[in-house]
């Protein structure tokens, strides 16, 4: 499938080979580590504001959980046809045209891996700045015209730098990151989750939010809600579920490390539906968590957590103010080192994960030709450096969260193209040795093609400043694209 990097032959050497030392736990991990970051944490405020009701919350997380294990077992087929290096990227070329999967390629180093790496770096150094107030944004550093250095930006640099370099030394070390981290913060999650409703039992507050459960409103300016009905609610679920989808993402991560997997036709379809079917029971159970003990309407400015509710927790902090309720002043140093034990297993899953795609794109003579090396410990070391510089850059520049605001519609696309790849694949391709087969074909991956579509229909209408834009940074790919090949033509 990948062919071999341009020049290969002629040094002489033997070509190093990627060391096959993930296991089906070690993926599985991978996923789940990948997907849990400060989402889970964070955004149900959000969601609150945009549709009202508990009801309606949890509506949202649970048509996020379905799509996005529909999709996973959708991507099992095609990780059992394709087991190599590059994963999703290699599925779009493969399904249609280099062009295709350069478009991927392209979007996801500019922006989709890199700007996630620097958005969950930065909510790392957030978070210990919640514990070292000194590390926060207001200490500054130095500056230079409209850049500055603060003491969170470097934090967060740090975070990516010192993942980079770890994963830099071999697969193993940050498979053993991987596995640690990704324990310790399901076993807390999973520990939040019972507090939340063992106290949640005596305090009646489920029963209180039953009475507006299924009550549709729109709260964003604070003034009181809007009433939503019909397809104005249809459009707020839509725009609710940008951000339960993005803390849902990066399940696909697995499939980039095929080449250092052991029996990948198996392990990543299994590492797949297990992960997502896994964060989705965790992610409903710890919204019905928030509902036990937190109201979800709540006032702006309120002096206690309570009295914000769900919908204007102090920063957003919804988890925070659902282990205030019980914990009292101690929840906010337990929340932040929760998190950042969240956000650092999952910059290692991403960090890991993401260099393998500029690997199988350099192979393919699409991007710098030393990311598609391997260095003596057998991982892209060249890839996962121009990966760290890319975000450091990011995080340094603060705008890493417009980017990623841009190419929400971006992300759905691609998985939209991917999982109707599969269809075409079946016509193709129909001897192909398929060892797993999509659950519930054809009917639940069309299925999921009509949501993730109308989703992004909706997005395009109702939030054209962000879609449109990142429509235009897939779209600059085709140039770049024959740029790239024309100056690879001309290199001796």
């Amino acid at each position: 499938m990948t062919g071999p990097l341009p020049g290969a032959a002629a040094a002489g050497a033997p070509e190093r080979q990627f060391r096959r030392a993930l296991g089906l736990f070690d993926g599985t991990m991978l996923v789940i580590g990948s997907m849990i970051g400060s989402g889970i944490f964070i955004v149900s405020a959000d969601i609150a504001r945009t549709v009202g009701g508990g009801g309606w919350l949890l509506a949202v997380w649970l048509v996020t959980g379905v799509m996005t294990v529909t999709g996973a077992l959708a991507y099992g087929e095609l990780a059992g046809m394709m087991p190599h290096a590059g994963g999703q990227y290699v599925y779009l070329r493969e399904a249609y045209n280099p062009l295709t999967g350069f478009l991927y390629g392209w979007t996801f180093f500019l922006v989709i891996q890199t700007g996630t790496i620097a958005a969950v770096g930065v909510a790392f150094a957030k978070f210990t700045a919640v514990l070292i107030p000194s590390l926060g944004d207001a200490t500054v550093l130095c500056s230079a015209g409209p850049v500055r250095v603060t003491a969170q930006r470097l934090v967060a640099i740090l975070n990516v730098v010192v993942l980079t370099a770890v994963n830099t030394r071999g697969i193993t070390g940050g498979k053993w990151i991987q596995n640690v981290f990704t324990s310790a913060k399901t076993v807390a999650l999973a520990g939040l989750i019972a507090l939340g409703l063992i106290a949640g039992a005596s305090l009646g507050v489920f029963r209180a939010n039953l009475a507006t459960f299924w009550d549709a409103s729109a709260a964003h300016d604070g003034t009181g809600p809007v009433p939503l009905a019909g397809l104005a609610l249809l459009g707020a679920l839509g725009v609710a579920m940008v951000g339960s989808l993005f803390s849902s993402d990066a399940w696909n991560n697995v499939t980039f490390t095929a080449g250092e997997t052991v029996n990948p036709r198996r392990n990543i379809p299994l590492s797949l539906a297990i992960g997502t079917g896994a964060v989705t029971l965790l992610y409903l159970l710890a919204n019905v968590a928030y509902l036990s003990v937190l109201p979800v309407a709540g006032t702006p400015g309120a002096a206690d957590a309570a009295g914000r509710g769900i919908q204007f927790a102090a920063a957003d902090r919804v988890a925070t103010a659902a282990m205030s309720v019980i914990l009292g002043p101690a929840a906010v140093a337990v929340m932040a080192a929760l998190i950042m034990v969240s956000t650092f297993g999952c910059n290692n899953g991403l960090i890991l994960s993401g260099a393998r795609v500029y690997y199988a794109m350099a192979r393919d003579g699409v991007f710098f030709r030393s990311a598609g090396r391997l260095n003596t410990r057998g991982v892209p070391g060249a890839a996962l450096v121009v990966q760290c510089v890319w975000a450091c850059l990011l995080c340094l520049s603060g705008t890493y969260a417009d980017l990623l605001d841009y190419v929400i519609f971006a992300v759905l696309l691609f998985y939209v193209l991917t999982v109707l790849g599969i269809f075409r694949l079946r016509k193709t391709r129909p001897d192909e040795e398929r060892p797993y087969r999509a659950f519930g074909y054809p009917v639940l991956p069309a299925l999921y093609v009509v949501a993730a579509t109308a989703i992004a229909v909706d997005l395009l209408i109702l939030k054209p400043a962000y879609t449109w834009p990142g429509l235009g940074i897939v779209l600059l790919g085709i140039p770049a694209f024959y740029g790239w090949k024309a100056a690879q033509a001309r290199r001796p």
